[in-house]
């Protein structure tokens, strides 16, 4: 597969989420966790998404639980923590494993393409995918939502 819209996820409340959804859309993919020192990212990516999304960004949140076990939660109570403490308006997905050999089909494209930085290190790394599918660039858990490198990057796809 060549194409980042080649992929599909569970969407977090149910049913298919194919990435085919965001064609045209530059996307952040960004592996998240409730109960994680970084979690506070939620309120810059819910601040980028509502900055970008009328010019064509989508945020999508990928819960995760291979870090410290940090996402312990159902779909359910992650979609309600994060609607109700962070506001979060964005797509989110259901839960799943973004490394190693039970890596979701997307992480390991993602990796095929970018290599070793697209692969995540812990909860909120994000990997930018351009308007037609291609995997932009990819971004270290530590880099927060509001940096200027990673909006210029942003700002540079859209």
């Amino acid at each position: 597969m060549s194409s980042a819209h080649d992929y599909s996820f569970d969407a977090i409340a149910g049913g298919p989420l194919p990435l085919t959804t965001f064609k045209d859309k530059v996307v952040l993919v960004v592996n998240t966790a409730s109960k994680c020192g970084l979690t506070p990212q939620y309120t810059g990516l819910e601040q980028l998404y509502s900055d970008y999304k009328d010019k064509g960004l989508v945020v999508l949140g990928v819960p995760c639980n291979q870090f410290m076990g940090q996402e312990p939660g159902t779909e359910a109570e992650i979609e309600t923590f994060c609607s109700t403490t962070f506001g979060i308006d964005f797509p989110m997905t259901a839960k799943v494993d973004v490394k190693e050999a039970g890596a979701h089909p997307f992480y390991k494209w993602a990796a095929e393409q970018l290599g070793e930085p697209a692969v995540p290190v812990w909860n909120f790394h994000k990997i930018l995918i351009g308007r037609h599918g291609e995997a932009l660039q990819a971004f270290g858990p530590r880099t927060d939502p509001q940096d200027a490198g990673l909006v210029a990057a942003i700002e540079g796809a859209l």
